[in-house]
């Protein structure tokens, strides 16, 4: 009983510390909605459970500057609303768009990440880490890609 409500608290101050941090923070879940969603989770016992199509999308080949997205489907397998508090890409040229409604047992919803291979010469490797009020607090996908540099361009890098 501890655990979860550490949990919870965990959650609520994430929510609280990044909302401020977000442009688009009008468009997120209230961490009152969050806190109340948790507490009545914690009580029955029933949890929100994702489960990905992928949680890997390799794009392949690719020129250096192209924008490339893909689109994950996250379905919600627990039994109690699934919440999507934040995304946040490993960098700046990978940009997420998930769901800001809560995602009912049972049903999906999708994730929009698209990646921006300007400067990203090389094989490329994305995280994508989801902030959600699941028994783990966070969910991650991948992206991979092997970004060709422009002609006159830098050696290949990681980054």
């Amino acid at each position: 009983m501890i655990r979860k409500t550490f949990g919870m608290l965990a959650v609520t101050a994430l929510v609280l510390s990044t909302s401020c941090k977000n442009e688009n923070a009008s468009d997120k879940i209230s961490p009152e909605s969050v806190a109340k969603m948790e507490q009545e989770n914690a009580a029955s016992g029933k949890l929100p459970v994702v489960k990905f199509n992928e949680t890997e999308h390799d794009f392949g080949t690719i020129k250096e500057g192209e924008k490339v997205e893909t689109v994950f489907k996250i379905t919600n397998e627990g039994e109690a609303d699934l919440i999507i508090i934040n995304a946040q890409g490993s960098c700046g040229c990978t940009v997420p768009e998930w769901p800001k409604e809560p995602i009912k047992p049972g049903t999906s919803a999708d994730m929009k990440v698209t990646f921006d291979s300007t400067n990203k010469p090389g094989q490329q490797q994305k995280t994508v880490t989801l902030t959600t009020n699941t028994k783990e607090g966070s969910e991650k996908v991948t992206i991979n890609a092997n970004v060709t540099p422009k002609a006159g361009g830098a050696a290949p890098t990681a980054h």
